[in-house]
């Protein structure tokens, strides 16, 4: 019996140290990888606020700067911004929804830019903005390899094929039970993957979906702090386990 007790201890000290190891491990990897997208967006943020400094004369360039300088979350916020100016829900914006939309969101333009700006965008001088172009357009241009990878990965989590990722898509896609914090039991599966969301929506907004828009606008911003495309390739393939 002794014998017994001693085998079945050893094997349960054994079997602590793998999972405390594999812990470990994903807590290493998971903030590794935060702390490289964090680096990266500070550089980007840096590199836009040096480049604003610098003076800028393109409207549109400057206004994509003064989303960088804020990090990837920029554009993001940005897209939110308009999306609730839009009063009548018909997808475009006149001037006035335009200047109170760069208002709210606390960007710096004077109004002969905000007007040059708005020119610009109006190509058709319907005096309308179209939602959709004006984004296109202010997004950082994405080439078309990586834009491919990040519409894989939309797709690869919308797993109801319905255009946006909720918590029941991530089901089976993401998993959570290496978590740290669900290991831990801090946190439950519904938490972890709310938390997940949240780093796609704007701060203080998150209303937990992520519509292919808001994904783009993200991975845009992250796009524009890597240089090297087959750095973006493998961070995209292994964050998402893309064939």
């Amino acid at each position: 019996y002794v014998t017994c007790r001693i085998c079945y201890v050893s094997h349960m000290l054994r079997v602590a140290y793998v999972l405390n190891f594999t812990t470990l491990l994903y807590t290493i990897k998971f903030e590794t990888s935060m702390a490289s997208t964090e680096r990266h967006e500070r550089e980007m943020a840096q590199k836009a606020s040096r480049a604003l400094q610098q003076g800028v004369k393109d409207p549109i360039e400057m206004l994509r700067l003064q989303c960088l300088a804020r990090g990837a979350s920029g554009i993001k916020g940005l897209g939110r911004a308009f999306r609730i100016m839009d009063d009548d829900s018909n997808k475009k914006l006149d001037m006035s929804e335009f200047k109170k939309g760069i208002s709210d969101y606390g960007l710096v333009l004077e109004d002969v830019e905000i007007r040059a700006l708005f020119k610009t965008l109006d190509r058709d001088s319907s005096g309308l903005i179209d939602f959709e172009e004006f984004l296109c357009s202010v997004r950082p241009p994405m080439s078309k390899s990586r834009r491919s990878l990040v519409l894989k990965a939309f797709n690869k989590l919308d797993k109801t094929g319905d255009g946006v990722i909720t918590v029941d898509d991530l089901k089976g896609v993401y998993d959570v039970t290496k978590h740290p914090k669900f290991i831990s039991g801090e946190w439950s599966e519904k938490k972890v993957f709310e938390t997940f969301l949240a780093s796609f929506d704007t701060p203080n907004e998150a209303d937990g979906i992520v519509t292919s828009e808001e994904f783009q606008n993200y991975y845009s911003g992250v796009s524009a702090s890597i240089d090297n495309d087959a750095y973006f390739d493998l961070m995209m393939r292994t964050s998402w386990k893309l064939s």
